[in-house]
């Protein structure tokens, strides 16, 4: 190496005419061995090489450094497969045996396969040092090969991995204990929700029955019960946003994402919100359909949504105000739902508060009640359902919040009603009323099938709600002929929603028939003896829901006759 090193330097000072493409041929060899004399000299990495029979040939100092070995006692010695753990060099080839259907004996053979076959392979393993203590190591085996392509040996690169399976198995001990602290904060809230419900139930219940009882409370007696009633509204729908938070944050919500039709559930969210409007003297404009438009959504999830932005664009306006509902093209394929309001809007600083969870934006001391959930619960239901929620707005002008979901080809039953003759609605005469049907249900697969069911029949309107509480205020609204009630539902159950239509004036003549998957006897007689007109079972049989609900509807009928005659 001295003499080609003095050539190259006397041909330097000769000059590029004495030198010429020879000594630029020994300066590129000058830096490639100095390079690779950099690497394989490297105190950084243990490098090893070996013959096609797998015996070491070289190692580097990086391999003694990390190993403890001397390269004297493992040069023409040993082979690498000596210093893994014997376990892992078992498991290696008895996978690699049944990844392909090949018997392949442990030991470097085991190692090297992939190598061999020209696939740089890269494993996790054990490593022994000298001494017999162990450390976690990162390994990368590639075959060297000859001028002519025939194997001459391998080349093993190994980095000690010992720092990063320390990280990765305290990060997993956090993940885990995160899980664990998520499924208890669910389990203790779920319970709580459940024991905080029971009193409220009686505490609202007697209450109404206080307010509407004879003789009639004093005006002293009215405010009190008038708070008494206000209090425990606004508690149960803390309870309800706080359980529907937790159950999100622990992952334990799960969507049906399908095409929605949003004229659908715009028009029973406009059904439910306009009566709180006028209310207020706030006007609402909602867009028109004049062609079918589906997202891709979960149809109770994206209801929760639209309610909540249209009952926070009423609950913050200015009085006389108003609020407009807007649609415009998100490209490529999504559609913008749009909240527009002409309340006192948000300065920045509150805009970047806005989704905290329980923090109302300085509005705790104002008139509007509110528990500071809502907002949170919203935004996530949306994330989970692939979209994006936004919101612009200009302190003395008001807020436009925003959602953007992906557009969706109409489902196929949509597009068979609208063009198989046999599916469609027989014509009524004319005068015939229209009798409301509300099936308060949160699960997406048994709200269609009903949905498909009254759709065969033209005297019937379907109302649907999402929730127990839901379904009370629809139920209080809309005064429907006839209530199915699934008994499982999230946040109060279907029996004590029933329990509180049962209680109120306004609903307790109402038939309501329990739909659930409990068949058991008991929960049949059970329910049927807490108040419900009529009990059926999952899966539906169509001509028996039929049947049950022509009972329920004659029942109706009569109640109202009887109540008119009164």
């Amino acid at each position: 190496m001295s003499e080609t090193v003095n050539a190259s330097f006397l041909a330097d000072a000769a000059g590029p005419a004495a030198g010429g493409v020879e000594t630029q041929r020994q300066q590129a060899l000058l830096k490639t061995g100095t390079l690779q004399n950099a690497i394989l000299t490297s105190a950084n990495f243990a490098i090893i090489a070996t013959d096609d029979q797998g015996i070491i040939q070289l190692f580097n100092i990086g391999a003694e450094r990390l190993l403890g070995y001397h390269a004297a006692e493992v040069v023409n010695q040993r082979s690498p497969s000596e210093m893994h753990d014997p376990q892992d060099v078992m498991a290696r080839a008895q996978a690699l045996s049944s990844e392909l259907a090949t018997p392949i004996a442990p030991g470097f053979e085991a190692l090297a396969f992939k190598a061999s076959r020209g696939i740089e392979d890269v494993y996790e393993t054990t490593i022994i040092r000298r001494d017999g203590s162990r450390f976690a190591a990162k390994v990368s085996i590639t075959a060297l090969r000859d001028a002519a392509g025939e194997l001459i040996g391998y080349l093993l690169i190994c980095a000690d991995n010992s720092v990063r399976k320390q990280v990765e198995a305290k990060l997993n001990e956090a993940l885990a204990a995160a899980e664990t602290a998520n499924r208890a904060k669910t389990d203790f809230l779920s319970g709580m929700s459940h024991e905080l419900r029971t009193p409220l139930n009686a505490i609202l219940g007697f209450a109404q029955l206080m307010e509407s009882g004879s003789p009639q409370p004093t005006l002293a007696q009215q405010r009190s019960l008038d708070q008494v009633l206000k209090a425990g509204w606004y508690l149960l729908e803390l309870i309800n946003e706080i359980l529907d938070l937790a159950l999100i944050e622990s992952g334990k919500v799960t969507l049906s994402q399908e095409p929605v039709s949003l004229a659908e559930v715009m028009l029973e969210c406009r059904a439910m919100i306009e009566p709180q409007a006028q209310k207020r003297g706030i006007g609402m404009r909602f867009p028109r359909f004049d062609t079918p438009c589906f997202v891709k959504a979960d149809r109770t999830r994206i209801k929760q949504v639209l309610i909540n932005l249209l009952f926070n664009a009423i609950k913050y306006n200015t009085p006389g105000g108003s609020v407009v509902v807007e649609l415009l093209p998100a490209p490529p394929d999504a559609l913008r739902i749009s909240v527009r309001d002409t309340g006192a809007g948000l300065a920045p600083e509150q805009l970047a508060q806005l989704f905290q969870p329980f923090n109302r934006l300085g509005k705790e001391a104002g008139a509007e009640e509110g528990t500071g959930i809502g907002l949170v619960v919203t935004k996530r239901l949306v994330e989970l359902m692939g979209g994006v929620l936004g919101v612009d707005s200009s302190v003395g002008i008001g807020s436009v919040f925003w959602v953007e979901l992906g557009l969706s080809a109409a489902p196929d039953r949509a597009v068979l009603a609208a063009t198989d003759p046999a599916l469609k609605q027989p014509r009524l005469p004319d005068g015939t009323p229209l009798r409301t049907i509300l099936y308060v249900e949160d699960n997406p697969a048994n709200l269609d099938l009903v949905e498909q069911i009254i759709a065969r029949r033209a005297d019937l309107r379907l109302l649907s709600a999402a929730d127990g509480q839901l379904g009370i205020e629809f139920a209080r609204a809309y005064q429907p002929e006839v209530i199915l009630m699934d008994i499982n539902l999230l946040g109060i159950s279907g029996l004590e929603a029933m329990h509180v239509l049962r209680n109120d004036p306004l609903t307790a003549h109402i038939p309501i028939i329990a739909i659930s998957a409990n068949a058991l006897a008991s929960d049949i007689e059970h329910a049927l003896a807490a108040g419900f007109f009529n009990y059926l079972t999952k899966p539906i049989k169509v001509n028996a829901f039929l049947e049950a609900l022509d009972v329920a509807l004659r029942y109706a009928q009569t109640q109202a006759a009887e109540k008119g005659q009164t």
